[in-house]
């Protein structure tokens, strides 16, 4: 799960020079909004789960669910904090930026351990 993590964190960061390349500061900043967004409750989310996994007579499925709910909150309340804190958003690069990251983390099933 931590794979996926890396590979976001990777694809957050070529997307941030590219956006800084064509866009400057604010698509830099943008995307890395964004990223923030993705990645911190993906990891929280991980390190929940791994932390549970261990313990016994826990439902994992009711944890996974209950653990992606919060990570899809905090992935919004994120976002909107990171819109309202920060005007000058390019949008066209947070939406990109957020695209990427989210998508990278698939690539992490198609790797083989």
């Amino acid at each position: 799960m931590f794979k996926a993590i890396y590979l976001q964190l990777g694809a957050a960061v070529i997307t941030a020079i590219g956006a800084a390349a064509i866009t400057g500061t604010r698509g830099l900043i943008s995307v890395g909004f964004a990223a923030l967004a993705a990645i911190l409750p993906n990891l929280f989310f991980a390190v929940r789960l791994t932390m549970l996994s261990n313990r016994p007579g826990n439902s994992y499925a009711a944890n996974f669910f209950i653990g992606e709910f919060l990570k899809i909150a905090a992935t919004i309340g994120i976002l909107a904090i990171a819109i309202k804190g920060y005007p000058e958003m390019h949008w066209p690069s947070l939406l990109i930026g957020l695209a990427v990251v989210l998508h990278a983390g698939f690539i992490a099933f198609w790797k083989k351990p």
